[in-house]
């Protein structure tokens, strides 16, 4: 088979491995579709393992590994059950199977992952496409509990974005407590946050889309949004402060991990508002009395999703009938993976995805 492998400094390459065959409790897949992430380029652009090191991934030499192993890239699998294990129950999953894969697995016996968090595995997570090999291949051999079933109504390419980005979003929506009563101001507009306008529409809320790029806010008005906010030429706080008569959004969803969005998302909202925080890294800069104490504002940290949201977002996409392709702006094939990386290291574009 033909799969993907970051060699680090922006170089990558596709290379031949041994089709895989399943273990007892494994399943293989036959890709149908794999998503690429904004997280995917890290290990895109560093050092040769640098990422993995960043992951406290280590100690190579116990694992039999080199410093840089070559592990199949792509952490937004989706595709079809090719061959199942000896153990592997064949009421849960048989050949031909549509499926997602969710791209963590754990020790299986702590409490988090009893839970579906696996990727905050008291043990620690195995991460597919970063420490194991993930979905930018042909195939893909996975544990059977990482699988989950998907809706004959979504396509493959919407399943690989369920799988991280878009899952991510509806997931930070669940943690907010979303209803129709909401006003949600969404901040940073790339394929988490238009999936989140789309969700929240979804859901009854009246939705504010906050971006510094023109283009962005322009898409987000065409997929759903009530309001739009360019805030590289508005200020986002008083905008939205306009938009609701002076209260302030009830709901703030931060996807860009911009310490200046973060805080404007925060002073954005009114009395007893809710933020949930998903983008990674930088910083936050509060006054806490005025900003937080005061309004009762409630922080909210959302990372990602567990296996069983997952199937939930899966089965809430298709009795709504969201469009999650509408996000996808570039669709590549394994052997142009050289170019999709480049097109998409340049941050211009929205949401590619690899489609087999």
């Amino acid at each position: 088979m033909r799969g993907v492998v970051f060699k680090g400094d922006r170089e990558l390459e596709v290379t031949d491995f041994p089709d895989p065959t399943p273990g007892p409790d494994d399943v293989v897949i036959e890709i149908k579709a794999s998503g690429l992430c904004g997280s995917d380029l890290k290990f895109y652009r560093d050092p040769p393992g640098a990422a993995l090191k960043a992951l406290g991934f280590k100690d190579f030499a116990s694992r039999g590994m080199d410093e840089n192993p070559a592990i199949i890239a792509g952490h937004e699998p989706c595709g079809v059950v090719a061959a199942v294990g000896s153990n592997v129950n064949q009421q849960s999953f048989t050949p031909g199977d549509r499926v997602m894969v969710f791209h963590y697995d754990g020790c299986g016996y702590c409490d988090l992952c009893r839970t579906g968090w696996t990727q905050m595995c008291e043990q620690g997570a195995t991460i597919y496409g970063a420490t194991a090999h993930g979905g930018h291949a042909t195939y893909m051999v996975v544990p059977a509990r990482t699988l989950v079933h998907m809706p004959e109504e979504i396509s493959f390419s919407a399943g690989a974005a369920i799988a991280c980005g878009t899952g991510t979003a509806f997931g930070a929506l669940k943690r907010a407590d979303v209803t129709g009563r909401d006003t949600v101001a969404v901040f940073g507009l790339g394929p988490i946050g238009q999936s989140t306008i789309q969700f929240a529409t979804a859901m009854g809320a009246e939705v504010i889309a906050v971006d510094i790029a023109a283009d962005r806010v322009a898409r987000a008005k065409e997929i759903g949004a009530h309001h739009i906010v360019d805030s590289s030429a508005t200020d986002p706080i008083e905008a939205i402060r306009e938009i609701t008569g002076g209260k302030g959004a009830s709901v703030a969803i931060e996807t860009s991990g911009a310490p200046v969005a973060r805080a404007a998302a925060t002073r954005a909202l009114g009395v007893w508002g809710r933020i949930a925080l998903v983008g990674l890294g930088g910083n936050i800069d509060l006054d806490v009395s005025p900003d937080i104490v005061i309004k009762q504002i409630s922080i909210i940290g959302s990372y990602t999703f567990s296996n069983v949201g997952m199937g939930e977002c899966a089965r809430f996409v298709a009795a709504h009938g969201i469009d999650v392709d509408a996000v996808f702006t570039d669709r590549w094939n394994i052997e142009d993976a050289e170019q999709a990386y480049k097109e998409f290291d340049k941050q211009t574009r929205g949401k590619a995805v690899i489609e087999f």
